[in-house]
């Protein structure tokens, strides 16, 4: 499974990306072995994640992503915490980084 995702970042700004490991890949953020922008902004948390069946897919949606503004991002979030299957997938990849 592949995902592209949103991470808020300790200056309260929202950073786009993707993986095919979103725990992985979220816990490599906050080790700072994750991209150059969040490595200044620690600690970063999952605040919204769509899952794709290819890298491609995701790849897009993360372009599109980081075309918006960050109101649109913002609704993007809030929208998310009204889907149980997303609010699901980011409260566990935020648990087992908590761990």
């Amino acid at each position: 499974m592949n995902y592209a995702y949103l991470l808020l970042c300790a200056d309260d700004s929202i950073y786009a990306g993707w993986t095919n490991d979103l725990q992985k890949r979220l816990h490599a953020h906050n080790e700072g072995h994750g991209a150059k922008y969040t490595r200044g902004r620690r600690p970063v948390r999952l605040v919204y994640a769509e899952a794709f069946a290819t890298k491609e897919e995701a790849q897009r949606r993360e372009c599109q992503f980081k075309k918006l503004r960050r109101a649109q991002r913002l609704s993007l979030v809030r929208a998310g915490q009204n889907d149980p299957h997303t609010r699901a997938l980011i409260e566990a990849a935020n648990a087992a980084e908590q761990e």
